[in-house]
């Protein structure tokens, strides 16, 4: 690989990572137009990595593309979190069996300790902003932490949209959020397979319909 062909990748890369950070956040609203030009300027990078960040967005569901209108962020619905539910309950159960079961055999479990210290240090400070990105690396390790490839290649664009979702729903209560994870956490720490797969279906479960109820009204139906 060259190393303008090196230099295009890393370009799009962080162009990808402003755009998605920019829509989670809100600050480019659902139904906006992503014009490459005015992204370009903004980020300071070319035309080329702008176009290759927003088709990596369209892959991950942050952004629609259309014929007339080109590319807009993405209208969320309420389908669309159900459906996000759905596939975490399949999904995390597995990551959260397999994680205990490499702590069983003697994988070591400090970088999950870490990534666990960290929620909880900003949920006790109240940093809105930053519990979402910190619970959001939380799940990303447990995925890790398994070792399955297909279930982490899997899960990459699931990751970024549970970020969305965590974002939008602050209004649920962190403490509780909090302690479903430590409780979860712990049961990877002991290696209980079993009793980690039940707590991931159990939190994600619960959080479903708080969700849903705090969205309703925010979100379209479908």
């Amino acid at each position: 690989m060259t190393v303008q062909a090196e230099s295009t990748i890393s370009s799009a890369e962080t162009a990808r990572a402003r755009i998605r950070e920019l829509i989670i956040s809100g600050d480019l609203a659902p139904g906006s137009r992503l014009r490459e030009r005015d992204l370009s300027q903004a980020l300071d990078v070319s035309r080329v990595p702008v176009r290759e960040a927003l088709q990596q967005l369209e892959a991950e569901g942050f952004i629609d593309t259309s014929p007339r209108r080109g590319a807009t962020v993405k209208q969320i619905t309420l389908r669309d979190v159900n459906e996000l539910f759905d596939v975490r309950l399949s999904l995390e159960v597995l990551a959260a069996r397999l994680a205990a079961q490499a702590a069983s055999r003697g994988q070591p479990t400090s970088r999950l300790r870490q990534m666990m210290d960290t929620a909880e240090e900003v949920t006790r400070r109240h940093e809105h902003a930053q519990i979402p990105l910190s619970n959001t690396a939380l799940h990303a390790e447990i995925v890790s932490m398994g070792g399955n490839s297909l279930l982490e290649y899997s899960m990459k664009p699931l990751l970024g949209r549970m970020q969305w979702l965590f974002t939008m729903t602050g209004h649920r209560d962190p403490q509780v959020q909090c302690a479903e994870h430590l409780s979860l956490c712990k049961a990877i720490y002991d290696g209980q397979a079993d009793l980690a797969a039940a707590l991931a279906f159990a939190h994600v479960e619960l959080g479903r319909e708080p969700s849903l109820q705090g969205l309703a009204g925010r979100l379209p139906e479908r």
